[in-house]
């Protein structure tokens, strides 16, 4: 006899937040159903997909991985293990764009380092008249965010191959938003929980964690408009060195900003005149 829905979640091995996850997504049923339909029993098919699921999440494969599916910003996103899996605390970054952007006004937008697209996608959604561009130099992430734009609708961000500046369309960016990796490469993180399967180069730059927001940074400037920003997320323990990158650029009004866990996430500055 197979198992009732609850049964299968015992069973599953999992944290119950994790099982409820891949179940209701076995079912093509939400976490509602689930508890409403606690007694029900699965077929075999839906048994032995659920269970198999399980066993891959138990050697740490990522939910979000093992779904296709990451909620960023209210957004429903697709992912792949070819994108960093986006998380609440780049929530801070968005929302420190937001504020640098005015939603009556047209704007040009760059995301460097775009991934799934999940900063730019979220950008284009709340500023409708911006245009938002998202770059990343991995073919296989373009092609991810660009079917995320598809999926959402968004008709005013697009997304093409550049290096960071290296390949950016030309002309004056109003804001200049960026997630890049910056993990040091020693860093022990990069061997525990959905890190190991997380693309290395949107992890860590190598060395010490900065290398690629000191090229961030440091070539803000001449992509930036007069009065334009830039807002980056960095480290947990980085916030006053990148500050001290930001002041080195020449870039003004430099501010820390905290995530929802109080951590200092985001440093973020202007192009003054």
């Amino acid at each position: 006899m197979t198992p009732t829905v609850r049964q299968a979640l015992v069973q599953s091995g999992l944290v119950p937040v994790d099982a409820r996850v891949l179940l209701a997504h076995v079912l093509r049923r939400d976490r509602a159903w689930l508890l409403a339909h606690a007694d029900d029993r699965l077929t075999r098919e839906e048994t032995a997909a659920f269970l198999a699921l399980a066993g891959r999440r138990r050697d740490g494969e990522p939910v979000a991985y093992l779904t296709g599916i990451r909620e960023f910003w209210g957004l429903e996103l697709m992912v792949t293990p070819d994108v960093l899996i986006p998380r609440p605390e780049t929530e801070a970054l968005v929302e420190v764009a937001l504020s640098k952007l005015p939603d009556d006004q047209p704007r040009r937008v760059l995301d460097l380092g775009t991934g799934s697209g999940a900063i730019a996608l979220a950008l284009a959604h709340e500023r409708r008249r911006a245009v938002v561009v998202g770059t990343d130099r991995s073919p296989a992430a373009l092609d991810v965010a660009r079917a995320n734009a598809v999926r959402l609708q968004l008709a005013n961000v697009e997304f093409i191959a550049a290096d960071w500046y290296r390949a950016v369309p030309s002309g004056e960016w109003d804001l200049i938003a960026a997630n890049p990796p910056y993990i040091g490469a020693g860093d022990p993180h990069l061997a525990e929980g959905d890190l190991r399967f997380e693309p290395r180069m949107a992890l860590s730059p190598g060395a010490e964690g900065l290398a690629a927001l000191r090229e961030i940074v440091g070539g803000a400037r001449v992509h930036l408009a007069v009065g334009g920003w830039l807002a980056v997320e960095h480290g947990y323990d980085q916030s006053a060195a990148v500050q001290q990158l930001f002041r080195a650029a020449g870039l003004a009004e430099v501010a820390a900003i905290r995530d929802l866990a109080g951590i200092h996430r985001v440093v973020a500055g202007c192009a003054a005149i």
